[in-house]
């Protein structure tokens, strides 16, 4: 029966000197005097095979071996195998266009993205799936633990749920229907029906015209709403929670991945201590740590200083910013006072990566506050039915997944985060 790579020293221990079966991909082949080494990859690791002939392979190649296991080391893992057979399952080309053994660093993003069908065989660039993997099933984990139901939205829909422009268009039969931006409107309409405390991973669409190292037309959301809060206080709460989890799971299921990019998480004291400023507070911070009187709005250099000013006062890579000005957020947003907002940004290692806050759920206050937004009852029929028979104060807030995988890796681009990425020019493969 055919071992995972990681499999193997178990079963040296557990029968010492008997053949063993691997299978996998060809990684790497070297010839040294009388003997051949080749490295052999699998979904667990690599291993180091020494054959005695020369064996005619081609990188990438799948082939399957049995051999005697015995330690060297010298050898990657500190284990070899000595190989009795090799079978050549599927030989590959060996005019290949990418080296999927090459070196990560030399290689620039636009090559690992335009070949992209090989490039994601490096283990480098698997591990970040695999972390990826990880931070949803544990978001998921944590919120089922809390009672939270998981939905499943449409992405069909007949206006953007943010009320802004930035809408992909889809020809539906004989009508314009457009790909979602948020689950919004579904969340809200599930916490009003009664379920309470909602989830839901899928991806959303943007149409932003941007090519930036932090922005996706297409990307995976991590959404929450839940009743009868008072304020973003309790979603911020939440989210540190949530987070712990994430980050704890990481830890203990991902290391091997985390070493591969010299990447560490924060322990559940560091997300502990993360402070919540208000966005006035946090303009007046960026001002003080950058000495530039001319920063007046969170931009991305205000993020990147927050976070470093949090890192030093309160040795914490997470700073929660809220109260954000009723100007900037969605007309959904429950007012605080005149002109703030019970609404909240999470930025993580100088990146936001969420965005939530407590909803309005009163009717008569939610249509006079429309005209503020530019908008009128008839522009959203199904909002105000949602408002009109009776809903609970609620709110929610959504995680970015490929930004908290950059993030947690360390990674120059939240494209690379993005196993197939989709942005202004690239939709293939």
């Amino acid at each position: 029966m055919r071992l995972l790579i990681r499999d193997v020293e178990k079963a040296m221990v557990e029968k010492p000197e008997e053949p063993i079966e691997l299978a996998g991909w060809v990684y790497r082949i070297r010839e040294l005097g009388g003997l051949n080494f080749v490295i052999l990859r699998d979904r667990s690791g690599l291993i180091q095979l020494v054959v005695t002939e020369k064996p005619d392979l081609s990188l990438e190649s799948v082939i399957a071996i049995t051999g005697i296991p015995v330690r060297n080391e010298k050898a990657p893992g500190g284990i070899e195998i000595q190989v009795h057979s090799v079978n050549c399952i599927s030989k590959a080309d060996k005019d290949i266009p990418y080296r999927v053994n090459g070196d990560l660093s030399r290689i620039g993003l636009e090559t690992v993205l335009d070949n992209r069908l090989l490039s994601v065989r490096n283990p480098a660039i698997q591990a970040i799936f695999k972390v990826q993997s990880t931070i949803i099933e544990a978001f998921s984990t944590y919120l089922r633990a809390q009672d939270f139901t998981e939905i499943r939205s449409s992405k069909l829909v007949g206006s953007g749920t943010e009320g802004g422009t930035a809408l992909f268009a889809v020809e539906y039969f004989n009508k314009k229907l457009y790909l979602a931006q948020s689950p919004q409107f579904y969340k809200q309409t599930m916490v009003a029906c009664g379920m309470e405390r909602v989830f839901e991973v899928a991806q959303v669409y943007r149409a932003e015209k941007h090519d930036t190292p932090r922005h996706l037309n297409e990307y995976v959301s991590l959404d929450l709403e839940m009743a009868f809060i008072e304020s973003e206080k309790d979603l911020i709460e939440l989210e540190k929670a949530v987070l712990i989890h994430v980050f704890t799971e990481v830890l203990r299921k991902n290391s091997s991945e985390l070493a591969l990019h010299k990447a560490t998480v924060p322990d559940a004291a560091a997300v502990e201590r993360s402070p919540i400023i208000s966005y006035e507070e946090a303009l007046r911070i960026a001002i003080k740590e950058s000495g530039n009187a001319r920063l007046f709005d969170i931009s991305p250099e205000v993020e990147r200083l927050l976070c470093e000013w949090s890192m030093r006062e309160y040795q914490s890579p997470l700073v929660f910013v809220n109260e954000f000005p009723r100007r900037h957020r969605p007309f959904y947003t429950y007012p605080l006072g005149d002109t703030l907002t019970m609404s909240f940004d999470t930025l993580f290692r100088g990146l936001e990566i969420t965005s939530g806050s407590r909803r309005q759920h009163d009717y008569q206050a939610f249509i006079e506050a429309l005209p503020r937004f530019g908008l009128k009852p008839e522009d959203m029929p199904g909002y105000l039915t949602l408002l009109k028979y009776g809903c609970p104060p609620h709110g929610g807030f959504a995680i970015g997944c490929e930004r908290l995988t950059q993030k947690i890796l360390g990674l120059s681009s939240v494209k690379e985060a993005s196993l197939f990425p989709r942005d202004r020019k690239r939709t293939n493969p």
